[in-house]
């Protein structure tokens, strides 16, 4: 009786050991077929060492059957790289362009378009104040669009709006990765609207009011030489700003 009791302890101290174990480190190198695959385009292939798509990927943990929230797709580069890393699982994506981006300029809209048009892919177009985001998802991810929330035009309370969906939307544990243009600290968020940059400190305020967590940074992305003053659009620096990555968690 003994025996058979010490046995069925250790049978679920291990059962319940592997039910929490951490999930295996992604590595860089665990993305590489995304960087050939000819199912993305050649020009996001072409882009893919600048912008250090396979770290990304990695940062954010990306896995095939992950359930992921591209926010703000922009032109869709990080949509499509997503929907090559699901195709070998069973992961979906959704893809949000703001109905704002899309009456503002006529690529938003195509690009959306596009992403509709995708396997795995489920595109939407809420307003910036209000996404749509499914619940249970284990990644919400968004690329040098965070300061758009404190674009002048939009409710005061946007980011704040959009931070409380991602919270509620994002399954115990989840993750909520951010990438974004540097501002000088202390700068304030005004500069979101005159240079497109924000304050790192100003994101992570934010987004721990939300009820997240701060489980990782990476300065891949630094760039010492970028004064942080000038403009995202200048042509003194377009293409090279310092941009910092933060990941989230959802606690579980």
């Amino acid at each position: 009786m003994r025996r058979s009791l010490i046995l069925a302890v250790s049978a679920a101290v291990l059962l319940s050991t592997a039910a929490f174990a951490p999930a295996p480190v992604q590595e860089p190198g665990d993305y590489a077929y995304v960087l050939v695959s000819e199912t993305r385009p050649e020009a996001d292939r072409d882009r893919d060492e600048a912008r250090h798509t396979a770290e990304i990927l990695a940062f954010a943990e990306v896995k095939p059957d992950d359930r992921i929230a591209d926010m703000i797709i922009g032109g869709g580069f990080w949509t499509r790289a997503f929907a090559r890393v699901v195709a070998d699982g069973s992961g979906e994506i959704t893809a949000w362009q703001p109905a704002e981006f899309i009456a503002f300029q006529a690529s938003y809209g195509e690009a959306i378009a596009a992403a509709d048009e995708m396997d795995r892919v489920t595109a939407i177009r809420s307003p910036i104040g209000a996404p749509q985001f499914p619940q249970g998802l284990d990644l919400i991810f968004t690329n040098q669009n965070y300061h758009d929330l404190h674009l002048q035009p939009f409710a005061a309370d946007t980011a704040a709006k959009v931070n409380a969906a991602a919270f509620a939307a994002l399954k115990p544990g989840g993750l909520y990765v951010i990438i974004d243009h540097a501002a000088q600290p202390g700068a304030g968020l005004g500069v979101a609207h005159t240079l497109h940059r924000i304050d790192i400190a100003d994101v992570k305020r934010e987004v721990e009011a939300a009820g997240f967590v701060l489980d990782g940074e990476s300065g891949i992305l630094l760039n010492g030489e970028d004064p942080l003053t000038a403009n995202v659009f200048h042509e003194s620096i377009r293409g090279h700003t310092s941009q910092f990555m933060l990941r989230f968690r959802k606690p579980a």
